[in-house]
């Protein structure tokens, strides 16, 4: 299948033949359909938290005790998506057509004077719906004629202007935000920000900016790292047949694969609570009381799991296991203990079980199977319960683009709450429809994680990544079709062995610019 130029590339990326060879065979195969049980709702799955419920929350966060807190942003790629209806109504002026007055890029020229990019020296003072003030202006936004924003990281763009004539990027907000609710006792902020590494120059520049500043102004030190997305983990991109796609060098073609294989760089955080929001997400600081109130109460629901996940885990120590480390194995059969079994046996055990089984099924949704031997119940409860946390915020369903709270049944024969993206639900299924349909809330990535094990070490994320969980989606190379493969996605299939809660967070909480026509949204405007 691999010539030796394909191989020496294959290497050269940090990859394997074997791992590519086992892409291609998945593309062949396919992913299995996730099997849904329903969707999570207040009813069932999701938490709505009254007044008392949120100031417990935050009061909980605020008295917690944790080993270092740090906020991971995604913000790689170019924000191209973003100035999509942009670049095709610069095409159309530039083939002599007209624009329609309410066609977005229209639109966008006629409010030029409402972005927090715009000055009177680039685009000038006076508007018109001419066609060739309108090409001027989206040129002069989109290429190096101007602003160039076309190529550039959505994290390093302008969003927002406020009254003193201070002028925010996404990347400068998150700052804002980072000091006020994740900020260490020491008075240090944590940023870990992945980016790609032809985009580092203008992150680096852009902090310079205001890093000063905001010291001084919020008492605060920040520390930031900026880590990429690691070649080895992009996919090779297959033709309609399932054949390795070649360049017209004959060159493999490798795909970054999506968020997914940010779970790498999640897994070298040494912190043990991480706050994950993507960089686009992101409002006037007139907002911020709103947005950190409620991360308070997602890092405080998050830690109160955390405690009572572990409280459980040493609960079975104590009960079941007080001779760690010395099994007897005696009779002959590996891993055999008469003292270990018949604890696990007591009423003591028993009951501690029922508990935790109650607990797992009214608060996180796990049914789990009846257990042959109460030895093996002790030790699935113990697996189920010693896994990361994730507490992930779910709003009402507004129609806005994104995956879904879930719940599903597991190979194991359990159940689990996650979220899924439209591409793993099988529309051809009834209920999978059903379920879709009767869903209530969406994923606005606003997530809070607990790393660390009962025992105060790390544990390896990678070793509860469902790899069945992926997807492959239909994409083009110089008007060549082909096939792409996306690893299972951060908070799909990369998280999809966590100890998962969903709480309701408002609406106001969440405020993405997806298109450029977003920053005109009163979230983004004073």
């Amino acid at each position: 299948m691999f010539t030796k130029e394909d191989i020496a590339q294959i290497e050269q990326r940090g990859s394997s033949v074997q791992t590519v060879e086992e892409q291609v065979e998945r593309f062949k195969k396919g992913f299995p359909w996730l099997k849904i049980v329903a969707p999570a709702t207040p009813e069932r799955g999701i938490q709505v938290l009254d007044e008392a419920a949120v100031e417990a929350a935050a009061s909980y966060y605020d008295n917690a005790t944790m080993n270092g807190k740090c906020k991971f942003v995604p913000a790689s790629g170019a924000a191209s998506r973003m100035f999509k209806d942009l670049f095709s109504g610069l095409d159309a002026l530039k083939a002599g057509k007209e624009l329609a007055d309410d066609a977005p890029a229209a639109r966008f020229v006629d409010q030029i004077q409402s972005f927090a990019f715009y000055t009177p020296e680039l685009f000038g003072e006076q508007t018109c719906k001419c066609p060739e003030y309108r090409e001027s202006v989206l040129a002069k936004t989109l290429t190096d004629e101007g602003l160039g924003y076309g190529a550039k990281p959505k994290g390093v763009l302008k969003f927002h202007k406020y009254t003193d004539g201070e002028i925010r990027t996404a990347f400068a907000e998150h700052l804002v935000e980072a000091q006020n609710y994740m900020r260490n006792e020491d008075g240090t902020a944590n940023l870990v920000v992945t980016i790609s590494p032809e985009h580092q120059h203008l992150f680096e520049e852009a902090y310079a900016e205001v890093k000063a500043a905001y010291e001084a102004k919020y008492g605060v030190k920040y520390n930031i790292t900026f880590t990429f997305q690691d070649k080895a983990t992009d996919t090779v991109a297959v033709d309609v047949e399932n054949k390795p796609f070649r360049t017209e060098t004959d060159s493999l073609l490798f795909r970054p694969a999506g968020h997914g294989a940010l779970i790498y760089n999640l897994n070298n955080i040494a912190e043990e609570v991480v706050s994950i929001k993507n960089i686009d997400n992101v409002a006037n600081e007139r907002l911020l009381p709103d947005t950190a109130t409620w991360k308070k109460v997602l890092l405080g629901k998050a830690l109160e799991l955390r405690d009572t996940l572990h409280g459980y885990l040493r609960e079975l120590d104590a009960v079941c296991n007080p001779i760690q480390g010395s099994r007897n194995t005696t009779v002959g059969v590996p891993g055999y203990d008469p003292v270990y079994d018949d604890l696990c046996s007591t009423p003591e055990a028993i009951a501690l079980c029922n508990d935790i089984e109650a607990f797992l099924k009214n608060v996180l949704c796990v049914e789990m199977p009846e257990a042959e031997t109460p030895k093996m119940r002790v030790e699935a409860l113990r697996a189920k319960l010693d896994r990361p946390v994730r507490v992930a915020g779910m709003v009402k369903n507004q129609g806005e683009p994104g995956g879904g709270p879930f719940i599903i049944a597991e190979k194991d024969g359990s159940t689990s709450l996650q979220v899924l993206e439209s591409v793993q639900i099988n529309m051809s299924d009834e209920h999978a429809r059903e379920c879709l349909a009767n869903a209530t809330h969406f994923n606005p990535v606003d997530i809070v994680c607990c790393l660390h094990n009962y025992k105060g070490e790390s544990f390896d994320l990678l070793k509860y990544v469902d790899e069945d969980a992926g997807f492959i989606s239909s994409k083009s190379y110089q008007g060549r079709e082909l096939k792409a493969l996306e690893l299972p996605g951060l908070w799909n299939g990369a998280m999809s062995n966590w100890n998962t809660l969903f709480v309701e967070v408002p609406l106001e909480t969440f405020n993405p610019v997806k298109v450029v026509l977003d920053l005109l949204r009163p979230a983004h405007q004073n």
